[in-house]
């Protein structure tokens, strides 16, 4: 570990001392030793100046940590003087790529007294660089752009690409072969989908659902495509990933309609072939697009007459987007998309004409399962908000954790996260010994009915936690933010990607199929 205690100025003061400060003119106060002078901050202080004056010329550590995260104090690091003489700082401040010493706020496998057999020591060297990354990269800007409702700038965008990290969202494959990922954390030959796992989780940990998705997230399900069957004009799929991969060009997913979501057969975008064979004219409309407002390629399923086909359209004549307000962070693009006489090359086809529900399917399993490691992470990060809340905060003369119904629902919170993690990782490790076309076959039943469970208990970790949380956790800013963003945010997971009640569906009528014949 490398936490560390604040780094503060080296002058000492009594306890005496600091009580004088506690005029109209001065106040001073102590946490956890450390001296701070707020006399020029009363006006500044979001709380209002009594609040501070409340406690001038005491020790304010139980009061501060009431209302508090350690974190605010780095933030006005610039507020403390000095320290009280002869003590030491007790509270540590975590430093970036830290694990979490709170009990069940990593994964077991991160936690040092237990093992697990899937995990090598690649899979640890990736988490600790992939969460370095993510402390240092992603979560200030995601804090920023998730409040502003920006999209991702091109600077994150071009960093991730020189890391390695855009191509690892993409899951194993060729595309990794001879790429330096964050510094040799892995090798790109043996990248497995527990890599990819940790890619996604970590990510998560901004907590930041909207910039969560615009980050990128319709290349992870968009891209995809275009490397399984964009195989018919190797020069196009060599072009878009070289876009794609270096952050040059943008790339979304775009098979929801308003007309038909999980119903994916019902697709009324239509593209009809031109008299001369040579290209399609694409006529329709999507809806619910993420990263549609600003992508530059769009993966789109249309109706080619006698079924469904996937075509990779280029932003151009004919292709509007406008934005559409959802109830996470403008930071997503989601986008409306119009196609009105669109001209597409026939070579812009993946896969085969009229077979495109194979392709839009078999891509289903990747994106759903990527977002069951998403909602599953964040699962555990506002277990692990709660955890930290309930020991630290005092009503009735209690902490809460001292409440016998709050540690109910912490069990419940607890139990929920540990039991899908670990399917999680039972499910990867089938996707790690199966061929793409195996899991074809064999995964979307599985995967379908682990997306649904993990909304539904995400459904439950958020209810529990605004509860414990009370008003702070239905407020966007201050302690409560990760669990305000979660509560608003967790149904885009149990909607996107299939709704809860198609992925059951589907999961019991891939068990119908393989069930044996012979009476039971």
């Amino acid at each position: 570990m490398s936490s560390s205690v604040l780094e503060v100025p080296s002058k000492t003061f009594t306890r005496a001392e600091v009580a004088k400060h506690n005029t109209e003119d001065s106040v001073w106060f102590v946490i956890d030793t450390v001296v701070y002078d707020v006399s020029e901050f009363l006006d500044a202080h979001p709380g209002g100046e009594a609040v501070l004056r409340q406690v001038a010329g005491t020790d304010a550590t139980a009061a501060f940590y009431n209302l508090h995260r350690h974190e605010v104090l780095q933030k006005y690091s610039d507020l403390a003087i000095g320290t009280i003489e002869g003590e030491k700082q007790s509270i540590i401040t975590p430093q970036a790529g830290d694990l979490s010493t709170v009990p069940y706020a990593e994964p077991l496998w991160l936690t040092p007294q237990f093992k697990s057999p899937y995990f090598k020591d690649s899979h640890r060297k990736l988490q600790k660089a992939m969460r370095i990354f993510t402390d240092k990269y992603i979560t200030p800007e995601a804090l920023e752009k998730e409040r502003s409702g920006e999209i991702v700038s091109q600077e994150l965008i071009d960093r991730m690409s020189k890391a390695g990290v855009l191509h690892m969202r993409m899951g194993p494959g060729k595309h990794l072969h001879g790429v330096n990922l964050l510094d040799g954390a892995v090798d790109g030959k043996e990248f497995d989908y527990f890599h990819d796992m940790i890619c996604s989780q970590e990510a998560v940990r901004a907590a930041c659902r909207g910039f969560q998705d615009g980050n990128m997230a319709g290349m992870v399900i968009g891209l995809t495509c275009v490397l399984n069957y964009g195989h018919k004009n190797p020069a196009l799929k060599a072009k878009v990933e070289e876009e794609c991969f270096s952050g040059k060009k943008k790339i979304c997913l775009a098979i929801t309609e308003a007309f038909a979501g999980s119903d994916v057969a019902g697709l009324r975008t239509t593209a009809k072939k031109t008299p001369d064979g040579k290209h399609y004219i694409v006529n329709g409309t999507k809806k619910w697009i993420t990263n549609g407002v600003f992508s530059d390629y769009f993966v789109t399923g249309v109706n080619t007459g006698k079924g469904l086909s996937v075509l990779l359209i280029p932003r151009g004549e004919g292709v509007e987007t406008k934005p559409i307000k959802t109830s996470y962070s403008p930071a997503a693009g989601t986008a409306y998309i119009t196609f009105d006489n669109v001209k597409v090359p026939v070579e812009n086809l993946l896969g085969e004409e009229n077979k495109g529900i194979y392709v839009i399917l078999s891509n289903f399993n990747h994106e759903r399962w990527t977002m069951a490691c998403a909602t599953i992470r964040y699962m555990r990060l506002v277990t692990e908000e709660c955890l930290k809340w309930a020991h630290q905060r005092i009503v009735f003369k209690k902490r809460l954790i001292d409440q016998p119904v709050i540690r109910q629902k912490l069990a419940k919170m607890i139990a929920l996260c540990e039991s899908h993690q670990s399917w999680l990782e039972t499910i990867t490790y089938q996707m790690c010994n199966m061929s793409y076309s195996q899991q074809a076959k064999h995964m979307g039943g599985p995967i379908a009915l682990l997306k649904m469970s993990c909304t539904r208990a995400a459904h439950e970790i958020a209810d529990e936690a605004v509860q414990i949380w009370g008003g702070r956790g239905l407020t966007q800013t201050g302690m409560g933010r990760v669990i305000e963003n979660f509560n608003r945010t967790y149904k885009f997971d149990s909607i996107l990607g299939g709704a809860e009640e198609v992925l059951g569906d589907l999961g019991v009528r891939q068990a119908m199929k393989f069930m044996p014949k012979a009476v039971l």
